[in-house]
């Protein structure tokens, strides 16, 4: 038996306790929290390697700061822990229930996956955030970080792991592979006599392999190819704080935006006063050809590849377009079906943005960073699902449930 197959297992056992703690699960959820404050100084530590570790490979500072954990992340890792233990516990739920004609009582009750599997790649944060979140879903889970938060990520783990023994259960509950070889991953997609579900959070990359590989079922998050659409009835500064916002307040996370696309009857006014906003934090604009006649020599000229990418960076594809159809056609097209905006003053084409974009998140005249479980009132989550099936958007605590039906008779026969 390999080694992830002993964690499987273990994970298994663990996963029948867990789904019936009960308030047992709060409980650990407060230790966790509790003992990562404490250990900040030792996650510091392991997080100052996994930094120095990534600068001299070379690492953009988009992942560095990924990778970071301030004692503000930290604090925030454990109120969110806090957070989810404030929750409601969403097993033993009843969904739905009726009584037939023969006397049956059927009722429909929301249960736990059982044994959660996540890879994820270089945000340690992830660590506590999914292990919180599956443990007050019932499950136990099986995490795989990159190597390049390894050091962050097993000190987090240990933290956890000693916090929720103390609680009354079982330590096994939480484990990390500590192993990052490409193997290990691989070998993660074929556990399917261990794993219910499997969770990839990361690049394109990541989440394409797992995809195409997984002998588990899967739920697809996180690649966040985000537009803006300035209509021509939008108004100027509320379109420039909303790209701002989205595109600057942190350029390396999946509900940034990534193309602007505005209407050419307002282009010649707009695109000076976002570009003005953009040049505040040195945002470069790769742009159509009619964006750089309007802007000047410092466009990089986009190319198709352009449209489809996911800068996680201060660059940003901007494209003029002639009308709100042809806006609506780009989307379909480039977009990762993650957040889009539209930003209008105009009612008729906000209904038929919203009704006619195909993704997680759609807004009007509001910021794509808003895209998150928390903003949006469901807690903590374990990402942004781009997928139809099981979940779609901010994946909280009921999202990572699975139901079953529970019937009762008086000796009924068939």
């Amino acid at each position: 038996m390999t080694v992830l197959e002993q964690m499987g297992e273990r994970a298994k056992k663990a996963s029948r306790v867990l789904a019936v703690a009960g308030e047992k699960k709060d409980k650990a959820l407060k230790a966790i929290a509790d003992a990562l404050r404490e250990e900040s100084g030792a996650i510091k530590a392991a997080n100052a390697v996994d930094i120095e570790n990534g600068r001299n490979s070379g690492l953009s500072e988009s992942l560095i700061d990924r990778l970071l954990l301030t004692d503000a992340r930290i604090e925030g890792m454990a109120s969110g822990c806090e957070q989810v233990a404030a929750l409601p516990d969403p097993i033993g739920e009843t969904l739905s229930g009726r009584i037939l004609e023969n006397g049956l009582e059927v009722r429909k009750v929301r249960v736990p996956m059982g044994v959660i599997g996540i890879i994820f790649e270089a945000r340690p944060n992830v660590t506590a955030d999914a292990a919180a979140l599956c443990l007050k879903a019932g499950s136990a889970v099986i995490l795989r970080g990159g190597k390049e938060a390894i050091n962050s990520n097993k000190c987090i783990a240990s933290v956890m792991r000693k916090a929720v023994k103390s609680a009354g259960l079982p330590e096994d509950a939480i484990q990390l592979v500590e192993d990052t070889s490409r193997q290990s991953s691989v070998e993660m997609m074929g556990l399917s006599d261990y794993l219910d579900v499997l969770i990839p959070r990361g690049g394109a990359g990541l989440i394409k392999a797992v995809v195409e590989n997984s002998k588990v079922p899967v739920i697809e998050t996180g690649v966040g190819n985000c537009h803006v659409y300035v209509d021509e009835s939008a108004r100027l500064d509320m379109a420039a704080d909303i790209i701002f916002n989205a595109k600057t307040s942190r350029p390396s996370v999946c509900n940034a935006i990534e193309t602007v696309l505005v209407h050419r009857g307002i282009a010649e006014k707009a695109l000076p006063v976002i570009k003005s906003r953009l040049d505040e934090c040195g945002v470069e604009i790769h742009g159509c050809e009619k964006t750089a006649e309007i802007l000047g020599s410092g466009v990089i000229p986009a190319t198709e590849d352009d449209w489809y990418r996911e800068y996680l960076d201060l660059k940003l594809a901007v494209r003029v377009v002639d009308s709100l159809d042809e806006a609506m056609e780009h989307i379909a097209k480039y977009s990762s079906g993650h957040s889009e905006c539209i930003v209008t003053e105009n009612y008729e084409n906000s209904r038929i943005f919203t009704s006619g974009v195909d993704s997680a998140a759609v807004y009007v005249n509001a910021s794509t960073r808003f895209t998150d479980g928390g903003e949006f009132g469901l807690g903590a989550e374990i990402g942004i699902s781009t997928q139809k099936l099981h979940a779609r958007g901010p994946m909280g605590l009921n999202e990572l449930t699975s139901m079953k039906f529970i019937i009762n008779g008086n000796g009924q026969i068939r």
